[in-house]
């Protein structure tokens, strides 16, 4: 069972290195380019190198088939600089925006070794894993994000232009009015004549923590050690994390990548401050000597079978291929979990929904029925 996470100081993100090499310096150019689109470049280029294209040319014949924009321009520079000798790692590191210090590393590994052809299939394949997760828990939230989106509007539209006729007409009759009316109505009230805190406020609270995630180092840890807590979502995130790093760990050992240099750029990539820092608490250790699978446990973040498997790893020679192992179970345990978590969340915000409305529509109907029987017995 992994430990309790340890609370200590957030590290601040180490900014990414460009290398240095000839060449112009890039321009600057609006947009984003996709992430999809980097993906779809690394399998081509792989491609193009196994089949022992030379890297400028397999480079010029993407550009040519690149759709004018933003990611034309990179590739076109990319180019230029490998042709007047830079090393492509070099050439990409000027891109951070574009290609991440975790991109760069494994190529300038796979330069050093003169396997750059494989060193791209393996990143093609990483990341190609890496979007294929990500879709499909975007795809899983889908439905539910617009239930209730959906639910939030049909209850604010009846809160604050429906419950305000009932109340007229439960005004214009003499009825004693149950609690459960009279909170509702005094909600609908409150809604109507503070509107802009009911509906103002919660817009103001998103853009301070958008702004507090983005500027403080400490709000953003504490923030990502709660979401880690969060009953059932909690648990996905942390299985995402931790195949997210084994995999991203494992891909650079097997490129090479020293471990202390593997363990800081996954430390960089990581989005999630509390693996952050748990990674860099590994780093530090490492660092003094010692293995990695004693300070990944410490930290709290790493159940059993994983640091049992990267103890097994080191003894053996094998860490890389324990890693992606780790990081292949864990994956499919989250496709599984996922579908079975959204399963249980969607009927859940039906079953909300349904007690919501349930709740308005006995509140406002019981008084009329009262008013009803009062009109019947006074004919």
């Amino acid at each position: 069972m992994a430990k309790k996470l340890q609370r200590s100081a957030p590290v601040p993100a180490r900014g990414s290195q460009g290398g240095g090499g000839g060449g112009r310096a890039p321009r600057r150019r609006g947009g984003r380019v996709k992430s999809q689109l980097i993906t779809d470049f690394t399998v081509q280029l792989s491609t193009l190198s196994e089949a022992g294209i030379p890297v400028v040319r397999a480079l010029t014949i993407l550009e040519g088939q690149t759709r004018p924009g933003p990611f034309k321009d990179i590739l076109a520079e990319l180019a230029e600089d490998v042709s007047g000798g830079t090393p492509l790692s070099e050439a990409m590191a000027k891109h951070t925006g574009c290609f991440d210090e975790l991109y760069s590393s494994m190529v300038r590994a796979g330069e050093a070794a003169g396997i750059l052809d494989r060193i791209l299939t393996r990143l093609a394949a990483f990341r190609e894993k890496a979007a294929e997760i990500r879709g499909k828990i975007v795809n899983a939230m889908i439905y539910p994000a617009i239930l209730t989106f959906v639910a939030v509007a049909v209850v604010s539209a009846v809160v604050v232009f429906v419950i305000p006729r009932f109340q007229e007409i439960f005004d214009s009759f003499d009825v004693e009015l149950p609690d459960t009316t009279r909170v509702l109505l005094d909600v609908s009230e409150f809604a109507t004549q503070r509107w802009y805190l009911v509906f103002g406020l919660p817009v103001v609270l998103v853009i301070l923590h958008f702004v507090l995630l983005a500027r403080s180092e400490g709000y953003r840890f504490r923030i990502h050690g709660l979401v880690l807590r969060i009953p059932l979502l909690g648990g996905l995130l942390r299985q995402s994390l931790v195949a997210r790093f084994a995999r991203t760990f494992g891909t650079l050992v097997e490129a090479g990548v020293p471990h202390l240099d593997a363990l800081g750029i996954v430390r960089d990539a990581t989005a999630n401050a509390v693996l952050a820092q748990g990674v860099e608490d590994v780093r530090r250790t490492v660092r003094e000597g010692e293995g990695i699978a004693r300070p990944m446990a410490d930290t709290g973040l790493f159940d059993d079978i994983v640091t049992n498997m990267v103890d097994v790893g080191e003894e053996t020679g094998e860490l890389d291929s324990m890693l992606l192992k780790v990081a292949d179970a864990y994956e499919r345990q989250l496709d599984r979990r996922i579908d079975a978590v959204f399963k249980f969340l969607e009927p859940a915000l039906l079953l909300f929904m349904a007690v919501v409305v349930g709740f308005i529509v006995i509140a406002l109907f019981m008084p009329l029925l009262e008013i009803m029987n009062s009109i019947n017995t006074q004919a």
